[in-house]
């Protein structure tokens, strides 16, 4: 199956010959933030009440195939991707860790916690407090060298790389928060799980959110952004990434959560002095994202600089099911790592389209009969 480079495509092939049939390892870090509870924010999750358990079944079903205390919820349109990432990490047997950076609801599988909180609106401003930030920026850079020191001790095993992917629910809007307190012009680029993007909604809630703090000290500290208007996964993710790649590859599996975070590792390991190797890093998503007309991932890429996105060419158009060739309408797009681990499908074991979209079909159909015998 194809694998498309938008963005620095010559530092992206570099990158895919170096771990072109290596093992990855996936690390999900999982989250909530208020701002996901907001009607019409997301469509993971056809109500508020389904929006707060969101995290909780994906991760059950990421770990076990099924989901026997929270089932997925039900989405306006689509099936969630979690099925990709399913499939992904069933069919080859990659090693995984689930981390909880701060749930509403504890999680039902064995999860990393990581003594984090769930954050407020971004709207009010002060959506985590500044300890629990940093407590999750010290965390993130730990987990982010035990993992990278793991992929180049185990003998046998160069050219390993870290994947990770996250679930927040409104986490594109967080991400188009911190984008935009960074300084960037990101208003109308950012993706949703909407066909099309509620982008008047999103940005009413971060000129709230930045009207409510203080924007000229946000800009001297990455730290303070987060904790005004970010979300708990983003400063582990970019702890993570910043220490895991001094040690190899690091694949940030996701679209424009993922663009954010690595606009906050520049400006991170700007403000600490930090030493990182972003011709280590790239960016993975699918190309629902990346060819969302009602966004602009490529120009936030290119806004943002060096960074490479690559993105899986995975089409449902020919599925028998219409949750997944609802993909193929802009529904849904992104999450929970799947673009990424579809990228590692093709260079791990060369999966074609055929096989891909096989094994996520065979997770589908058992999820919908253990749905109909409950």
């Amino acid at each position: 199956m194809t694998i498309r480079a938008y963005c620095q495509p010559e530092q992206a092939k570099i990158w895919r010959s170096q771990h072109q049939h290596q093992q990855p390892t996936f690390a999900c870090v999982l989250g909530f933030t208020d701002t996901g509870l907001l009607s019409g924010i997301s469509a993971a999750g056809a109500t508020p009440e389904d929006r707060q358990f969101t995290a909780i079944a994906d991760a059950e079903f990421l770990s076990l195939g099924h989901n026997p205390n929270f089932p997925l919820p039900p989405l306006m349109a689509g099936a969630s991707p979690v099925l990709i990432a399913r499939a992904v990490i069933a069919g080859l047997g990659l090693p995984h860790h689930l981390f909880n950076a701060g749930l509403r609801h504890a999680p039902t599988v064995p999860t990393i916690d990581l003594g984090g909180q769930p954050a407020n609106c971004l709207s009010s401003g002060a959506a985590l407090p500044i300890e629990v930030v940093w407590h999750l920026w010290q965390q993130g850079l730990a987990w982010g060298k035990k993992l990278g020191q793991q992929l180049v001790n185990e003998p046998g095993k160069m050219g390993r790389y870290l994947i990770v992917g996250e679930c927040v629910v409104g986490g594109t809007t967080t991400a188009l928060a911190v984008l935009t307190a960074l300084g960037l012009e990101a208003q109308g680029m950012v993706n949703s799980s909407h066909p099309n993007c509620n982008h008047a909604q999103k940005w009413q809630l971060v000129e709230a959110g930045l009207g409510q703090a203080n924007r000229q000290k946000l800009l001297a500290d990455p730290i303070a952004i987060v904790a005004a208007v970010g979300d708990p996964m983003q400063i582990v993710v970019a702890g993570m990434a910043i220490a895991a790649s001094n040690f190899g590859g690091v694949m940030l599996a996701g679209g424009t959560q993922m663009l954010a975070i690595y606009a906050l590792m520049q400006a991170l390991a700007q403000t600490y002095q930090l030493a990182w190797q972003p011709t280590q890093i790239v960016v993975g998503t699918t190309r629902w994202v990346a060819e969302d007309p009602t966004g602009d991932t490529v120009g936030l890429a290119q806004a943002i600089g060096d960074v490479p996105l690559l993105a899986t060419q995975l089409s449902f158009a020919d599925s028998k099911y219409p949750q997944l060739r609802a993909y193929e309408q802009g529904f849904v797009k992104e999450g929970v790592g799947a673009g990424g681990l579809a990228i590692a499908a093709t260079l791990y074991q060369n999966w074609s389209q055929s096989e891909l979209l096989t094994s996520i079909e065979t997770q589908l159909a058992s999820l919908l009969s253990n749905q109909s015998s409950t």
